[in-house]
């Protein structure tokens, strides 16, 4: 018999600036988190200081505050989180291990980054009043496979980094592209570096009907279409240590965050993202919180336990202060030119880019309740950030009732069998 827990989640916290003491709609956003014995974020920056450089790798833009950052989480209301994202390698091993200290100093829970592998990818637990909690976080969209952390030896320390969950994806094409593409290979010479390593006993034969030009792998297969799966060797990993917190702890919940696609349109989850989250199911998670691309995706029931695939923004303040030089040359720029613009240049005088959408600054918070490893009721907090607004005045969650984020959640949920219904007092219920 396991106890009755509820569970309130937001998606990422991007923050650059110290909130406010109070704001019109702090105090019912903070009493809708605080309703959770579980109240989980995603914390997207990591907290550098003058000894850490901008990595090669990082996340799109580099992302990065103070650790005072936690304080005003905990003044939502927030228990437990992760910063499992690919931001958290943006300047490189001493900003990850100073933002993994500082979550810890501030006596918050974090999954998903470790010293070790083992580490990050064990399941980190939270105890309430009314039981506990173990969660697992990983990240697919790692910027560059480097930010994974590494298994330590018997003589060797492990790497860290984050639990990475790598992507296999593959192009299945009919036999006669794939002999058109074994001929570019063969007459290009594009792998000939690879061929030799394998005639030399350097790297594993090539598998029968498969076929990797550069990074790509091709397949030989009854129609066109492109694939993807999760690395079993990952997934096999978050598997285990959801195995393994259900033994220590009443409810497991499961972190991903992956911008990946499966089309031009960003709301619809990437194959791999759904076969990750039924996996985490049937392993025993109770619930799976997906972020990362900015904008609600849809919610799925399956086997009677909830999935998000994006929870969106919970705080997006989405302008940084300054950037390292990388982030200059990347638009022909010099740090000699005013942070603004840069900013101009990215966003083409904001014109374009994830301020530029709606969409970016509408989400919702959910309210789970669980009782006996079932989930008996969701409710959904419909938050607006304030679009419309200038970038430097929004990015502060709000009550968004009446501006039709309920009904697009319902709408791109409906193909899932998910039914949706607003209540009068503008909170959503999931129908179970």
């Amino acid at each position: 018999m396991r106890p009755k827990m509820t569970i309130t989640a937001a998606g990422d916290f991007m923050h650059y600036r110290m909130l406010p003491q109070r704001y019109e709609g702090f105090e019912d956003v903070k009493a809708f988190i605080e309703r959770g014995d579980v109240r989980f974020f995603n914390l997207e920056t990591v907290f550098p200081d003058e000894t850490c450089f901008g990595n090669q790798f990082y996340g799109g833009g580099y992302v990065f505050t103070s650790e005072r950052a936690l304080n005003d989480a905990r003044a939502f209301g927030f228990n437990i989180l992760t910063f499992a994202n690919n931001h958290a390698f943006d300047f490189s091993y001493n900003g990850l291990l100073r933002t993994l200290d500082a979550v810890r100093a501030a006596g918050f829970p974090g999954a998903g980054v470790g010293r070790n592998l083992d580490e990050a990818s064990d399941a980190a637990f939270i105890q309430t009043p009314t039981g506990s909690l173990g969660l697992v976080a990983a990240v697919s969209t790692m910027g560059s496979e480097a930010a994974m952390a590494g298994r330590q030896s018997r003589r060797v320390l492990g790497r860290p980094g984050v639990n990475g969950l790598r992507i296999a994806g593959r192009i299945v094409v009919p036999e006669e592209q794939f002999k058109i593409l074994e001929e570019i290979d063969a007459r290009t010479g594009v792998n000939a570096s690879d061929n030799i390593l394998r005639m030399e006993g350097f790297a594993p034969p090539k598998p029968e009907g498969l076929l990797q030009i550069q990074s790509t792998l091709f397949e030989k297969g009854d129609a066109l279409r492109y694939e993807t799966h999760p690395n079993e060797t990952d997934m096999s990993r978050v598997t285990a240590s959801i195995e393994n917190a259900r033994r220590q702890s009443d409810y497991v919940a499961v972190s991903i965050h992956s911008h990946e696609v499966e089309s031009m349109d960003k709301a619809v989850p990437p194959q791999f993202l759904a076969e990750f989250a039924h996996r985490c199911i049937d392993a025993g998670a109770n619930a799976v919180f997906g972020h990362g691309p900015h904008i609600l995706r849809p919610l799925e029931m399956y086997k009677g336990r909830p999935i998000f695939y994006s929870l969106g923004n919970f705080l997006f303040q989405d302008v940084a202060p300054y950037q390292p030089e990388d982030m200059y040359e990347k638009y022909g720029l010099t740090s000699d030119t005013p942070i603004s613009a840069l900013y101009d240049a990215q966003t083409a005088g904001n014109t374009r880019g994830l301020l530029s959408s709606r969409y970016v600054l509408e989400s919702v918070i959910p309210c789970i309740e669980v009782e006996d490893d079932a989930v008996v009721k969701i409710e959904l907090l419909p938050i607006s950030l304030g679009p419309g607004k200038e970038s430097w005045q929004g990015g502060l969650p709000a009550p968004g009732f009446g501006q039709g984020i309920l009904e697009r959640l319902q709408a791109m949920s409906a193909p899932y069998g998910t039914e949706i219904v607003i209540r009068e007092d503008g909170i959503g219920e999931v129908r179970l």
